[in-house]
């Protein structure tokens, strides 16, 4: 007769799924049934099961059960800048939605550099995810890292911006209809001269803010000035250099591409002694709540953030389960929140009918803004039917 094997616990004393049936008086099939949420066992069994899981404390091997199913139910995150944030917002929402789908997300930051971001890529294809969600850096992507996406056959989608080097889904935001907003409400109250602070234009959003701020200059009948620009990289430096061009150039209003570079900016005049909206008028790309504690409160862009990182893992989610078809784009909507530093010179009550009769005139002209964005008003502690003082520059 064959002795009888027996099976040891585990040098380092942790249970393993042979203590589970012992103690659940189960074999081991029903436990890992029971486990994997496969077969038909009774709800007293199940219970069972899962008591004595929570006596022993077991974990299960994921790393086998991922080997045997050919899936690690894990998603992989690229951004560009996690100190940003913008970004936080944009994984939160990504880890909400995966983790209902009971998947888990490896975050990594390529601090918006290229050589990092291939590294990532490469590992998380090591790590074998189930899928990748990408925000490029700039710049051109390496041939090889190209092959090497094509040959893993890994899901990705790109959040935020696309690149002409990857053919994949994308969620973004609306980059060219928030600038255009933007731009078009500081000329329908009285500016002129309308400096702009644009991200780097080689990246698709940083492009597109762009193009929303010439073509809001055309629609309004604004001339572009060269001198009124100044190209940042989404950060608080650059910002800053900007306001010590721009600001001494004595724009009437300025546009900044995103949040950081704002404070820079306003980092740069308060060194100037200038005061806005004074001195300047100020809009920016990107609204928070804490915005709201400025003085003045800050005129802002909003871009659904946390939509944007559930929408972009919906995707991703669809198409590691199988769904097929043709690529993918979709463009989730700003909105323009209004508040004092953008240096009223009209009753605020006409800015709903001045931003129809803008896009009638933008649609005659070309311009394919068909469906503007909704404008919140949200001057606080400003009563909407009073003229609010002009801007009180010399």
């Amino acid at each position: 007769m064959e002795p009888k094997r027996v099976r040891k616990r585990k040098a380092n004393g942790s249970a393993n799924i042979y203590d589970v049936a012992k103690r659940a008086g189960v074999s081991v099939f029903t436990v890992s049934a029971v486990i994997n949420k496969t077969g038909q066992s009774s709800v007293a069994l199940q219970r069972r099961v899962e008591a004595a899981i929570r006596q022993l404390n077991y974990r299960p091997n994921l790393l086998a059960r991922s080997l045997a199913k050919q899936k690690t139910h894990t998603l992989g995150m690229i951004v560009t800048d996690i100190a940003n944030p913008f970004f936080p917002l944009v994984v939160r929402g990504a880890e909400d939605t995966a983790q209902k789908a009971g998947y888990s997300i490896l975050l990594c930051n390529s601090d918006n550099q290229r050589e990092k971001e291939e590294m990532y890529l490469d590992l998380l294809i090591s790590k074998r995810v189930d899928g990748i969600l990408l925000t490029v850096a700039p710049g051109p992507i390496n041939p090889t890292v190209h092959r090497m996406l094509t040959d893993a056959k890994v899901p990705i989608v790109l959040v935020m911006r696309t690149s002409p080097d990857l053919e994949y889904d994308a969620v973004l935001t609306d980059d060219y209809r928030g600038a255009f907003e933007g731009v078009s409400h500081l000329a329908r109250v009285g500016h002129r001269r309308i400096a702009f602070v644009s991200g780097p234009r080689e990246v698709s959003n940083g492009a597109d803010r762009w193009k929303g701020y010439r073509k809001a200059l055309r629609a309004c009948g604004l001339r572009y000035d060269p001198e009124l620009t100044v190209e940042g990289d989404y950060r608080i430096e650059s910002g800053y250099r900007a306001g010590l061009v721009l600001l001494p150039r004595r724009p009437d209003a300025v546009f900044v591409a995103n949040y950081l570079m704002t404070v820079g900016l306003m980092q740069a005049a308060d060194e100037m002694g200038m005061s806005c909206p004074e001195d300047y008028a100020l809009a920016s790309f990107d609204d928070y709540p804490w915005l709201r504690c400025f003085r003045p409160r800050l005129t802002a862009v909003e871009i659904p953030k946390y939509e944007l990182g559930a929408r972009s893992t919906q995707v991703l989610l669809e198409r590691i389960s199988g769904k097929e078809g043709k690529i993918l784009i979709q463009h989730l909507a700003p909105q323009l929140c209004v508040r004092e530093s953008c240096g009223f010179i009209r009753n605020i009550q006409n800015s709903h009918a001045e931003l129809a009769t803008l896009h009638s005139t933008s649609r005659k002209n070309g311009n394919d803004l068909t469906n503007p964005v909704h404008v919140t008003e949200q001057v606080l502690g400003v009563p909407q039917e009073l003229s609010i003082a002009t801007n009180r520059r010399g």
